[in-house]
């Protein structure tokens, strides 16, 4: 009889119908054309949870209790109470799963929150809450912000990345000299770019050995010293022997492309207790997190699984570049990074993606001083090279450390001010199709 009832009544509950530390709780939006989000909310944790679409014979009570999603919330947007009218319709579900179905492993957890239900059209995973408990499982950053700062002993101001570039074609020996005039101009860090990382022209072997070479020359002229970040991204098989190759020629951090390789894989890294810190890029992950009704939301994605998993520096699109992000989500993810995660440490958000030194207000003015300012081509384009392109980006950031007006400080210094003749200062105009 239970069996024809039209709501699976044993799966419904409220919030505080549950035990807080036993379960993750999975918000979405929803919208489209349903005719009862209440119904729909079970059949998602239903399905989520036991894959079937009817009840089975082995789905006892008991079982139900234990391992089945809990529906804890749905609610329509607007609240219609009366007279909801015909069209489209958006609905809010807060959904409860058991940890015991998946334990401490991001796939598994992924498989579990946004799994078949991703193939539901105008269905998208916007938050997840974690006990800290399950937060406990996991590696977390081993660095975080205060790690990197004292590696680097840059103490308080805002620190500087680049990315070598062109992304590929280059030789060892050419990184490598571009390594050192970056680094002697200021550069903080010095990432590999996504798209290169053991190829027969440039393997890591090869390209780590020159760059810790100019790291090292570099240190001996400023005193600074420089985080490499490798990109040891490859097929899961692959990724411990990369980073083991980058770190027997010195690499102080190692980066992956989490998004291709599969998130899983900056836990696998942190867990190898390397000792060095690691960065993850952002590549691929337009393909689940861009569109405003499908996937799951950016700051869930390089924001608390990323962090979760052991990244210590999370590289994204700043909104203010060539990427197509929106201001809300861009600062989303850097206060997910920053703020309080139960005892996960602090991690540094790196926008960038058509950053430059005319950005450098804007940026620390939305995110804090504890964020990486990614630069790239601003840097390598910049006319007097990229010795010159490093230091307009670190003048910019002493005129902001010392509360100066970013075109009054590039008046007494002139690679600044070659920058921002070419590129402006975010919030006069648009230059070259960048939303400055």
């Amino acid at each position: 009889m239970a069996n024809k009832l039209p709501y699976r009544r044993d799966v419904y509950t409220t919030p505080e119908g549950i035990n807080p530390e036993e379960y993750i709780v999975a918000t979405y939006i929803v919208c489209g054309e349903f005719k009862d989000y209440v119904k729909l909310a079970a059949e998602i944790a239903v399905e989520q949870s036991f894959g079937t679409w009817v009840p089975v014979a082995a789905e006892t009570p008991e079982l139900v209790e234990k391992h089945a999603a809990k529906v804890i919330g749905a609610f329509e947007v607007p609240d219609y109470t009366a007279n909801t009218p015909a069209g489209p319709r958006q609905a809010v579900l807060r959904i409860a799963f058991p940890i015991i179905n998946f334990g401490p492993r991001i796939p598994n957890l992924l498989t579990a929150v946004i799994g078949n239900i991703s193939m539901i059209k105008g269905l998208k995973l916007v938050d997840l809450e974690f006990p800290p408990s399950y937060l406990k499982g996991f590696p977390g950053p081993q660095f975080g912000v205060d790690g990197i700062r004292k590696m680097l002993d840059v103490p308080e101001r805002p620190l500087l990345n680049n990315m070598i570039k062109p992304c590929a074609g280059l030789s060892p020996d050419v990184a490598g000299k571009l390594f050192y005039e970056t680094a002697v101009g200021g550069i903080d860090i010095i990432k590999d770019d996504e798209l290169i990382a053991d190829t027969t022209y440039s393997s890591i072997a090869d390209r780590t050995r020159e760059c810790m070479k100019a790291e090292k020359a570099a240190f001996e002229e400023t005193g600074e010293h420089t985080i490499y970040f490798c990109n040891v991204t490859d097929t899961p098989n692959k990724i411990l022997d990369n980073a083991k190759a980058a770190l027997d020629e010195g690499a102080n951090g190692l980066m992956i492309n989490p998004f291709t390789a599969g998130i899983g894989c900056i836990q696998m890294i942190a867990e190898a207790n390397f000792g060095v810190p690691i960065m993850t890029h952002p590549d691929f992950v337009g393909s689940n997190s861009w569109s405003p009704y499908q996937g799951l939301s950016a700051h869930l994605t390089l924001g608390k699984l990323s962090r979760m998993a052991g990244s210590d520096v999370v590289v994204y699109p700043t909104s203010y570049g060539k990427i197509d992000i929106n201001k809300e989500s861009y600062v989303k993810v850097a206060f997910v990074c920053q703020n309080k995660m139960s005892d996960l440490k602090p991690i540094w958000p790196m926008p960038s993606g058509g950053a430059h030194a005319g950005m450098t207000k804007v940026l620390v003015d939305d995110c804090g001083k504890d964020i990486v300012i990614g630069c790239g081509a601003a840097v390598h384009a910049h006319p007097m090279g990229p010795r010159a392109g490093a230091r307009a980006l670190r003048q910019a950031v002493d005129a902001y450390m010392q509360d100066v007006d970013l075109r009054e400080y590039a008046a007494n210094h002139k690679e600044l001010q070659v920058a921002l003749d070419l590129w402006g200062v975010a919030g006069e105009k648009e230059i070259f199709g960048l939303k400055a």
